[in-house]
């Protein structure tokens, strides 16, 4: 869909009033879908309040609550911003009915979105659990292609209720929930960026299903029980390519300044270079961490800088979301923009030819006190991973106290 149908698309949406009474989203509890490819829904859970300075929403993913507080109403049309993200829902409502569209101007997407209201039911599932998958699975997401990647699924089965993540090696798709009907398995998550489904059986130990995001991609996958499986470290999938010493680089940040890692800001410091894009749901969990680090860890000696890969189409549109991130998050540290129009990964590493690839946002650079690279950390491990989310936030600041030391 090109980007004027879009337009196109949310000017029919706002302008469309069939009532003259204009009607009012019910409070409370509301069951939202999303639709994908081969005619499968997405669901999710939400809430919705109605208090002094307007509508609230409420998204919940397992243990993840999405607040939502940009929802514009005009009649019976209505608008609501993704907290941080792009994109957005516009659609028209009754009292106790939304239809509309996920819209993603940037990339030309738009993803079909359905509620109802006081339904609190995900999935609605018709048979009692055949099996239990709680524990870790090793999983291949299609297999036999050039595009072939390895996954670990980690999942909690509580009667037909199943809530865990699966984690690549570029980071985890989050919190996912969903449950067990009979021997089939489905999940999904909707996090303000991704529209995650997955729909699997499980037949004699092996796991069997396809991957949905919005209504654009899909893949197969698999997946068998191995509770020692562990992905590749993290530390050892991207490195500096031979002939380099140092990273090097000059973006500017939101005030159109050129910065550089040879600025006397950076100079005999310990210095965190974040290689993210603001659209990015891992990239998010990781500027999360980090303000959160540097709140409670400041060291004089001690630097942060993020380059944001950007697929917004103009500079303008993408130095916006950059200062909309840093508004929302609270980020102190200066946030370059090195790409935008693509947040094509081969085009970024022509931006930063000393990595031998950037294989994921985000892409953690540590550099010590003398600007020498001495740790190179691949995706990341968001809080929805649990045990892993705690053993990197212990790693992490051992290590930087280490470098601050030297």
């Amino acid at each position: 869909m090109k980007n004027t149908s879009l337009l196109l698309l949310l000017l029919i949406i706002i302008n469309s009033c069939k009532q003259q009474m204009a009607p009012s989203l019910s409070e409370g509890i509301w069951r939202g879908t999303m639709e994908v490819q081969d005619g499968g829904l997405l669901p999710f859970n939400f809430t919705v309040e109605n208090g002094s300075e307007g509508y609230r929403m409420e998204v919940y993913n397992a243990d993840e609550v999405l607040s939502i507080d940009e929802i514009i109403i005009n009649k019976d049309s209505l608008i609501i911003k993704m907290p941080v993200f792009e994109g957005y829902i516009a659609g028209t409502f009754t009292n106790n009915s939304i239809e509309g569209y996920f819209i993603k101007e940037s990339l030309d997407r738009a993803v079909p979105f359905a509620a109802m209201f006081n339904d609190s039911i995900r999935f609605k599932g018709t048979k009692k659990p055949m099996i239990n998958i709680t524990g870790n699975w090793e999983a291949e997401f299609s297999r036999g292609t050039e595009d072939a990647y390895m996954a670990k699924g980690i999942f909690k089965q509580d009667g037909e209720k199943v809530t865990g993540t699966i984690r690549t090696a570029t980071g985890d798709y989050r919190y996912l929930e969903g449950l067990v009907d009979g021997d089939s398995l489905k999940l999904s998550t909707f996090d303000g960026a991704h529209v995650f489904l997955f729909l699997a059986s499980v037949n004699d130990g092996v796991m069997k299903g396809t991957f949905y995001s919005g209504n654009h991609f899909q893949e197969p996958f698999e997946a068998i029980p191995n509770e020692s499986y562990e992905l590749p470290d993290a530390t050892t999938l991207t490195y500096l390519n031979e002939g380099y010493e140092k990273v090097n680089f000059s973006f500017p940040d939101t005030d159109g300044n050129l910065v550089s890692l040879e600025d006397a800001q950076f100079s005999d410091k310990v210095v965190i270079i974040q290689i993210m894009g603001t659209w990015c749901p891992n990239c998010l969990d990781e500027s999360k961490f980090l303000v959160e680090y540097l709140s409670k860890n400041s060291a004089d000696d001690l630097e942060v800088i993020a380059l944001a890969f950007e697929y917004a189409k103009t500079e303008e549109a993408a130095m916006k979301g950059i200062k909309r991130l840093r508004d929302r998050l609270g980020i102190s540290y200066p946030i370059l923009l090195a790409q935008y129009g693509s947040s094509d990964k081969k085009t970024a590493n022509e931006k930063l030819p000393m990595l031998n690839h950037i294989l994921s946002y985000p892409t953690t650079i540590f550099i010590d006190k003398n600007g020498e690279v001495r740790r190179i950390h691949t995706g990341f491990n968001g809080p929805a991973t649990g045990e892993k989310y705690i053993e990197f936030k212990q790693d992490f600041g051992a290590f930087i106290n280490s470098l601050l030391a030297e």
